[in-house]
């Protein structure tokens, strides 16, 4: 599983984390479209993303013929947080959305985090647009894999003479079972203690030149600047939904979670959240919490944009988590 690690990712970027925008407005909801504005308005709260799309970078160099999801996501931040308007239409995103994600039907409920990563997804190609000799490298550096890419270290150590054989896979956001857990330091510290392979997942080592039972440990090797975590809410087993509040902090310590513990603690800062209000996952409606420049936090409900405080945030049954660092 995984990959061997790439050189570049550690090529020191200069990137803004800092902002100075006011809240900006509330998006229309046109019949079952608030998946869609949460996702936009967390986006749009993410200080590095709009920062960059505020300086204009992209379209200025842009060659892409017809839709552009990040010429679209361009215009959208700039209408949100620079117009005068309490609320505006996301117009060019629901006219264009076959294709951010085929799977999307306009009026029809869809998924906060597929569209999430559709999005993203969209808007990495976009930046690839225009490069008809991209290579590995470029590929790996578009402005949203500066920002919401991290790398997990997959290590299986063989049981029986402690080889270790390590592989790692680039993530873009983190998808969590909460079924066991009461909070979200309670996921992830299971989440990075070894666990051993069952007899389907046979490992070979390399050093005893057979199958041998092995454990595999699961860290975060680098991470994201932006780091963008999944609370599943669907029972994979029974596909009902897991109302429960899972308790998730303001700021995050990740250096617990990574492959080097002993380092500097890298905290992380909390700055949106989306929830999901009904009693299944196939039906309901979706609402963001964001902080602003201001330091101040929002509840986004569509064309409703309201102050509340941080007690607030930190009590809700979470379903996306955006972390800053």
């Amino acid at each position: 599983e995984g990959m061997a690690l790439p050189r570049s990712i550690f090529l020191p970027e200069k990137m803004c984390m800092g902002w100075q925008q006011r809240p900006g407005a509330g998006l229309f909801n046109l019949g079952n479209t608030c998946y869609i504005n949460v996702i936009l308005q967390c986006l749009t709260y993410t200080p590095p993303l709009a920062n960059y799309l505020l300086s204009h970078k992209h379209s200025q160099s842009c060659q892409q013929e017809g839709f552009c999801m990040m010429c679209t996501m361009e215009a959208h931040v700039r209408k949100v947080l620079c117009s005068s308007a309490s609320v505006i239409l996301p117009g060019a995103v629901l006219r264009d959305l076959k294709f951010i994600g085929e799977e999307f039907e306009y009026g029809r409920q869809e998924n906060a985090y597929e569209f999430l990563r559709c999005t993203l997804s969209a808007m990495h190609r976009a930046c690839l647009s225009g490069r008809p000799n991209s290579n590995v490298s470029s590929k790996q550096t578009t402005i949203i894999h500066r920002i919401f890419r991290g790398f997990m270290k997959y290590r299986v150590t063989c049981l029986s003479c402690q080889a270790v054989a390590d592989s790692y896979k680039a993530f873009l956001d983190v998808s969590l079972d909460i079924r066991a857990a009461s909070s979200l330091i309670t996921v992830l510290e299971d989440c990075v203690t070894p666990k051993q392979l069952d007899e389907k997942e046979c490992f070979r080592c390399s050093k005893c030149k057979k199958k041998a039972a092995a454990s595999k440990k699961v860290t975060v090797h680098q991470a994201p600047r932006v780091l963008t975590l999944c609370l599943e809410r669907a029972d994979q087993w029974t596909g009902t939904k897991i109302s429960k509040f899972v308790e998730y902090p303001e700021y995050l310590d990740l250096r617990p979670y990574m492959s080097d513990t002993a380092g500097e603690p890298l905290l992380c800062s909390l700055y949106a959240i989306v929830v999901h209000s009904g009693d299944t996952c196939l039906e309901g409606h979706f609402l963001c919490y964001t902080k602003a420049s201001n330091g101040l936090w929002y509840k986004m409900d569509d064309e409703s944009v309201d102050n509340c405080d941080i007690h607030t945030v930190l009590g809700q049954q979470a379903y996306l988590l955006f972390y800053a660092r």
